[in-house]
């Protein structure tokens, strides 16, 4: 064929889909031609996890359908799926799974509150005495297991209260998907004042997006000192409703139960004006609080219903886990056969023990649950959940995909902190919003990297360092932490992540080792007989010549070989022949370390 034959031939046009606003996985399948698992797995792809009878917002479905080979175009704002009318279209989240509800259908529930602060300021003992005061006598003894969650009741309302080990905790449930709370409590010893673990969680809170009540601890102590606090609060971003702002504060102890009712019945009340409601008569959905393996009883989760009924028999699905619920267990041990919006149960019956955070759905039939689990599965194995790096963000904001771009900041000094803050905030455009979630003097740590997964944000060190644990969250999470001893060069990186103009950046992966043990003469040159040490070598994979720890040398593999045969990769323990492009002038003991590269993010 002429170049002007292939010019003028025919191009193959793309399939056309309409779509509308919010579409369910098992229709947007239908419309695709494809299988609801497959278009789950590619929803895994995007960092989506969703059920076959869960919904998608618009721009979810369209990129999915778009990475299929489909021209996409958006239908009416107000489609219906075969369940029934869709979420409006200003409900819908990005990325975030929609399901449809009818106002009428919708029913008060109960509030689901976090108690969080700093170390040894009185949370447990908050949590303890509350407890205490929701049980008779005769039934303090009936307690026999914690759950990780339980209920009380005031004024005949009821209340769920998550009894997490921190913040951290609280954090890495949202950062798996589990955005469970709706009012957090933010204990602060009046006789300590905010403390670095105080600010830690009220950076987590607020990043959270939902109210706040500070609950004064400890004004029984004879240097306790609640308008100091107050103050402290006010210059940590907390304005308390006597210094004009909208946070509650309430001074109580723990010890002596003053002010204790107070509390309770603030919580109480926040929870009536955010008009906290649920459709009991569908389909529990909730997540996971925490998770163990009871050596007769098998894999328990605890569990929080967030939407529907969860029922004995059910079949689940958690994460990675899956099962039929054979028991549900109170926080008294007492077998329940049903629960319902905002309670908490302790279910037993799934394959194996789920994470903390993961959410959870009752499916039609144990089947799909099984296929969409070990779906889940190898994805979490291969690491296919989508990375929080700047290029990564940046590539979004050029797409229209996302209008925030979130920061950490972690630096030397308070001062830098300010100058770095103002400069990149400056950055906003119409488009995209430069937004400080966070920020705190010293190392990176391991609480700021998962405050920055839950978030989708990226963390930026200014003369600090990571620490350790950090380092091993950051990789874990798929977050990226950027370190600069210049702050132009930062503010720079940040300028252009905004405008989507930023480069992708490469990182090398190194994929084995061998060791140089002899060297033979062959036509042209020489090659290297080698034992790889761990990994694999493949051939044409990119090389690097190692001696004494410095590198001599780097091209490629131009041939590899075991015994006399052409091979395509030869893995850890085995002997072979190796050549690389360029070189010759081995010597016993050299290392070939055989790498490829990868884009970050």
């Amino acid at each position: 064929m002429t170049e002007d034959d292939k010019k003028s031939a025919p191009v193959a046009e793309k399939p056309k889909v309409t779509l509308p606003s919010t579409i369910m996985v098992r229709d947007l399948g239908e419309s695709l031609g494809l299988s609801h698992i497959d278009i789950i797995k590619e929803l895994m792809k995007r960092g989506v996890m969703a059920s076959v009878n869960q919904t998608v917002a618009f721009a979810v479905a369209s990129a999915v359908a778009t990475d299929l080979g489909f021209d996409v175009e958006q239908g009416d704002a107000q489609a219906t799926t075969k369940e029934g009318p869709a979420a409006a279209e200003g409900e819908v989240i990005e990325g975030e799974l929609v399901e449809p509800e009818d106002e009428k259908d919708l029913q008060p529930r109960p509030p689901v509150v976090t108690v969080m602060g700093h170390v040894d300021h009185g949370k447990t003992s908050i949590l303890d005495a509350i407890r205490e005061t929701n049980v008779t006598a005769q039934e303090v003894g009936a307690i026999t297991q914690h759950i990780g969650a339980y209920q009380v009741t005031v004024n005949d309302h009821v209340i769920t209260l998550i009894d997490t080990p921190g913040h951290e905790a609280f954090t890495a449930m949202r950062a798996r998907g589990a955005s469970i709370t709706d009012i957090a409590v933010l204990v602060v010893a009046a006789d300590d004042g905010v403390m670095p673990q105080t600010k830690e969680a009220i950076s987590h809170a607020i990043a959270a997006n939902v109210p706040i009540i500070v609950a004064i601890n400890k004004i029984d102590l004879p240097a306790a000192n609640a308008d100091n606090v107050k103050q402290q609060l006010t210059q940590n971003n907390i304005i308390i409703e006597e210094f004009g702002g909208d946070v509650i504060a309430v001074p109580l102890s723990a010890k002596t139960k003053e002010g204790l009712d107070d509390l309770l019945e603030h919580i109480l009340l926040v929870a009536e004006v955010a008009e906290l409601k649920a459709n009991p008569d569908r389909p529990a959905e909730g997540a996971i609080v925490e998770s163990r393996k009871h050596q007769s009883r098998g894999p328990l989760a605890t569990v929080i219903v967030q939407k529907g009924t969860l029922r004995t028999g059910d079949i689940v699905i958690a994460g990675s886990s899956y099962g039929k619920v054979k028991a549900m267990f109170d926080e008294n041990g007492e077998r329940v056969k049903e629960a319902g919006p905002s309670t908490p149960v302790e279910v037993m019956g799934l394959n194996k023990v789920p994470r903390a955070g993961d959410t959870f759905a009752v499916l039609d039939n144990e089947r799909e649950a099984r296929d969409l689990a070990e779906s889940r599965g190898r994805a979490e194995a291969s690491g296919t959940t989508r990375a929080v790096t700047l290029e990564a963000v940046s590539g979004d904001i050029a797409a229209g995909r996302v209008k925030d771009l979130n920061i950490v900041i972690k630096a030397d000094a308070d001062g830098s902190i300010e100058a770095i803050r103002s400069s990149i905030e400056k950055l906003s455009i119409d488009e995209v919003r430069v937004h400080v979630i966070s920020t705190g003097t010293g190392n990176v740590s391991e609480s700021d990297v998962m405050l920055a997964s839950a978030s989708r944000a990226i963390v930026l060190g200014f003369t600090v360092k990571t620490d350790l644990g950090a380092k091993k969250r950051a990789e874990v999470e798929g977050v990226d932490i950027r370190l600069y001893d210049i702050i132009y060069v930062l503010i720079e990186d940040i300028e252009v992540a905004v405008k989507g103009l930023m480069e992708p950046v490469f990182q090398d992966v190194i994929d084995g080792h061998a060791e140089v043990r002899a060297m033979f003469k062959v036509k042209g040159g020489k090659i290297s007989g080698c034992m790889v040490t761990d990994g694999l070598v493949r051939r044409n994979s990119l090389a690097r010549v190692m001696r004494d720890g410095t590198m001599i040398h780097e091209s490629k593999v131009s041939s590899l070989r075991r015994f006399k045969d052409d091979v395509r990769e030869v893995a850890n323990g085995l002997e072979c022949g190796v050549g690389v492009e360029g070189f010759d002038t081995f010597e016993e003991g050299d290392v070939i370390e055989a790498f490829h590269t990868e884009q970050k993010g």
